[in-house]
């Protein structure tokens, strides 16, 4: 198996120094899927600048964690379920929602779960959702402008994903936390 480095800011590619140095400052640490990210400057610089973007995006704070939990969840992606948790409680996400989305289930909030709907949609079905499933999602309230923000959404998630599923990131020492402890189903499944 191909081992991936987790850089630190000293062992970073030279492309990639200065945008740890910059996550670093922003969140207080750099996470271990920055680090490996790092590995590749642009692979780090296009996440970082995607999840960026949708932190400017329409989509409320709340909105936003609704969809990357709904797609992290069907990708299986144990590493950012948990991490986007808890952004999800820090962006102050009803508990339960929280806990619905982690279930692959509906959530009560008819508006949210046309969010989660689509989101989980777009990723299941490569982006071929069909004019039925935009107009059902725009019917419950969104735009066109957030149709687009939930594909850039989908976008970050899948390079944070699939990086995670291709390089078994590490967890961060706050994902031991019961609170956040996720397990993908398909894990679940073969650990039976």
């Amino acid at each position: 198996m191909t081992r991936f480095d987790v850089h630190t800011v000293e062992t970073a590619p030279e492309g990639s120094k200065s945008q740890l140095e910059a996550t670093a400052k922003a969140w207080g640490f750099v996470p271990k899927l920055h680090g490996i990210l790092a590995e590749s400057p642009a692979a780090l610089i296009g996440y970082d600048t995607l999840f960026g973007l949708v932190a400017q995006s329409t989509l409320t704070p709340v909105e936003q964690q609704v969809a990357y939990l709904a797609i992290n969840v069907f990708h299986e992606c144990e590493y950012c379920t948990m991490g986007h948790t808890y952004l999800a409680r820090a962006a102050g996400m009803d508990e339960a929602a929280v806990q619905a989305l982690r279930g692959g289930e509906g959530l009560a909030d008819a508006r949210l779960n046309a969010l989660a709907v689509f989101a989980r949609k777009l990723v299941e079905q490569r982006g071929f959702v069909g004019d039925a499933a935009v107009d059902s999602f725009i019917a419950a309230g969104f735009t066109r402008a957030n149709v687009l923000d939930v594909v850039t959404i989908a976008a970050t998630k899948t390079i944070s994903n699939y990086t995670n599923h291709i390089t078994h990131t590490p967890k961060e020492s706050f994902m031991s936390d019961p609170a956040l402890s996720w397990t993908a189903p398909g894990q679940r499944i073969a650990a039976e």
